[in-house]
């Protein structure tokens, strides 16, 4: 699957990859191809096994009687695990629109800021490997032993083919939805209004020029802090002139940083989800009044926050 990455390459240098268009495309091609299937193999089902009762003698009585209950039986197996399928179907495109949508604000910001890319760490993989033409996904009614059989055997088969289709979609948006909970562009503070942006200022405290590594949010104290993405937390104390202050590692080589929290609500190793309330906004360490400083580093090296929350939905000026 390709990936779409082209300008989420540019915020971090982790292999993070999302649902693609055509990954969206094969489940409409799969949910509509399994609907037909299922209604012409439950027509055809009925038609062969359901005896015409006018010219039924009594011994053929008792076999149609045999032949409708196995075909009543069979249908009902396949209408159970239609039931099963269908949430599925309802769950992936759920999931999908939501990747499509954040795909869409992964491709607005034209140069935001990065660290210095690892080309060891692009040129390795741990994945199995793969490969083979590239070639567009057929019907599972193409594809089964029997296509031209019109019976319950064959129905299952064309079944069994969409349950593996939607497992493996399943997994693969799982994959990608697990690195989109890592990615941190969530709001750390509801409410808060952008202060001191990310680069070099003039440091309130000294009135000298110096680099400003993260952005303030400014807000009230107590107001909740809440995690950028989901990840583990590697710090959380007493950090300098950051006072009270948790880190979250995401993965990939990112890491927020939150400081001048007037409470902390999570211990080192603790891991959160994204939104997680981690901390209270407050004014401890170097810093002349309540409001969050927040960071995003990349291997270590600090990046602009703001490329980051862009994607969703938050912009420094409204």
């Amino acid at each position: 699957m390709s990936s779409i990455l082209g300008a989420g390459s540019q915020l971090s240098s982790g292999e993070i990859r999302f649902v693609t268009r055509r990954t969206a495309l094969t489940i409409a091609i799969a949910a509509a191809v399994g609907t037909a299937a299922l209604s012409l193999a439950a027509g055809i089902v009925i038609g062969i096994h359901l005896p015409a009762r006018d010219a039924a003698a009594p011994t053929s009585q008792t076999v149609g009687r045999v032949e409708h209950n196995y075909a009543i039986d069979q249908l009902g197996k396949l209408n159970a695990s239609v039931a099963q399928i269908e949430p599925r179907i309802e769950r992936l495109t759920n999931q999908v629109g939501a990747l499509r949508d954040f795909e869409a604000r992964l491709n607005m910001p034209k140069a935001p800021l990065r660290a210095p890319a690892n080309p060891a760490d692009q040129e390795t993989s741990d994945a199995d490997g793969e490969g083979g033409p590239s070639l567009p996904p057929r019907s599972c009614v193409e594809i089964t032993t029997r296509p031209s059989r019109g019976d319950a055997a064959s129905t299952r088969e064309q079944l069994a083919c969409m349950s593996a289709t939607l497992a493996a979609l399943e997994h693969e948006t799982d994959v990608h939805e697990v690195a989109f909970n890592a990615f941190p562009g969530r709001m750390p503070a509801d409410g808060a209004r952008f202060g001191s942006p990310f680069g070099n200022r003039i440091d309130p405290f000294t009135h000298k020029l110096s680099f400003h590594p993260g952005v303030d949010l400014v807000a009230p104290s107590g107001t909740p802090i809440l995690a950028a993405a989901g990840g583990r937390v590697i710090f959380a104390g007493p950090k300098g002139g950051y006072g009270n202050a948790v880190e979250i590692d995401h993965g990939n080589g990112l890491i927020t940083r939150y400081g001048h929290a007037s409470r902390i609500l999570v211990h080192e190793g603790d891991l959160v989800l994204p939104r997680q309330h981690v901390a209270d906004i407050g004014t401890t360490g170097r810093s002349t009044g309540p409001h969050l400083h927040f960071e995003v580093l990349v291997n270590g090296a600090p990046v602009d926050p703001t490329g980051y929350l862009a994607l969703f939905g938050a912009h420094p000026h409204g």
